[in-house]
């Protein structure tokens, strides 16, 4: 049965969602089937493309709604709020 689950994150990088955030979002999709989508001030993306998530020009403290849709849709969303959490690795 496939889900759709919504969550909303603060964007915690001092430099927002610049290109190597934007390569770690999309490097941890990769295993997993689900659609991920990042909503932004009225404007959705496919999480999977670099360049749509650096479209976006999050800045830091930015809220963005994360929506994950598929089979592994909860692993997706638990991925990606572990990863906004730890500022993909830039602590």
């Amino acid at each position: 049965m496939a889900s759709k689950l919504t969550c909303k994150v603060k964007v915690k990088n001092p430099l927002g969602l610049h290109t190597r955030p934007a390569a770690a979002i999309v490097k941890i999709l990769q295993p997993l089937k689900s659609s991920v989508y990042f909503t932004y001030k009225n404007e959705t993306i496919n999480a999977r493309s670099i360049m749509s998530i650096l479209m976006l020009a999050a800045k830091k403290n930015s809220q963005i709604e994360i929506t994950a849709e598929g089979e592994d849709a909860e692993i997706a969303l638990k991925l990606m709020v572990k990863a906004f959490d730890e500022q993909f690795g830039e602590k």
